[in-house]
């Protein structure tokens, strides 16, 4: 094994970084601690405790209890009754298939502290993976009253409505993190992905808007060139579209058109040769399956 060959000091160096850079790692953290650093854990100091957090987090990640239970136990006979260890706790149970139980101790701690995001979100998670949507949604809506730039937050509730046909809802929490976010191209596209599966002149020339927008942000964004493609196409084959609007958008159609037909010949292989770029396009479409 790889890690019999570390210096005990690089591997807590190495797992200090993954903490610092909020990554799991989790198989590599097993590992680490298997078949080194548990045998020098007398040796970390008050460190000690942040590392076997880890290990039990990367343990409950894998399925490993074996390595994860003897590390929750450790902790908490140092800090019996800590938040965090009631959360690792419910982690444990959630691994176990406890749902019930884990959103239990979740609860007791959002009620002695309700600014605890961790256990708000770990709740949002169990529900969802339950496959109880409308509890997450809800949930999620209480927790971003509290933590409104919390950009996962609001993507993970775009999610939830999107699952559950609520495309209004969904475009709102996309307008939350472009207003927060006006510089990443994928919020721009996602956005106009979703008024273009709602439909509707007024939606298309919306997503016609925010696709043109992507593609400005990001000119290699392939289905921010699709979708504008798609988009122009509705509005100009519109009967309430007006003639100037119509040839505006045609040329738009044109451009984004000739913009995909240029990558596309960058990147053919030789069994794409003598595919049909219209063809192509017939078979795809950009409607969410959520």
């Amino acid at each position: 094994m790889a890690t019999l060959d570390l210096d005990w000091e690089d591997v807590r160096d190495q797992l200090r970084l993954w903490r610092e850079d909020n990554t799991r790692h989790s198989e590599e953290v097993i590992d680490m601690w298997t078949y080194c650093l548990k045998h020098y854990k007398h040796k970390l100091g008050d460190e000690r405790w942040m590392v076997e957090e880890q290990v039990v987090i990367a343990g409950l990640d894998c399925f490993r209890l074996d390595v994860a239970e003897p590390c929750l136990i450790s902790i908490n006979e140092q800090f019996p009754g800590s938040l965090r260890v009631r959360k690792l706790k419910a982690m444990r149970l959630e691994a176990l298939e406890r749902f019930d139980e884990a959103i239990d101790i979740y609860d007791s701690i959002i009620r002695q502290d309700e600014t605890n995001s961790t256990a708000r979100k770990r709740k949002v998670a169990v529900l969802r993976g339950q496959g109880k949507i409308p509890e997450a949604i809800r949930e999620l809506t209480e927790y971003l009253k509290k933590f409104m730039s919390d950009g996962e937050a609001w993507q993970e509730l775009c999610d939830l409505y999107l699952k559950e046909g609520d495309y209004s809802k969904a475009a709102f929490c996309m307008e939350e993190l472009i207003l927060t976010n006006p510089h990443n191209h994928l919020f721009y596209t996602r956005y106009a992905e979703i008024k273009y599966t709602q439909g509707g002149l007024e939606n298309m020339e919306m997503a016609r808007s925010y696709f043109s927008q992507a593609v400005k942000l990001n000119p290699n964004n392939m289905r921010a060139l699709y979708g504008l493609f798609l988009s122009c196409t509705h509005v100009a084959s519109s009967s309430k579209s007006t003639v100037p609007k119509k040839k505006e958008t045609q040329r738009l159609a044109a451009w984004a058109l000739k913009e995909i037909e240029e990558r596309y010949s960058k990147c053919r292989t030789n069994t794409m040769e003598g595919t049909n770029i219209f063809e192509t396009f017939g078979s795809l479409s950009l409607t969410d399956k959520a």
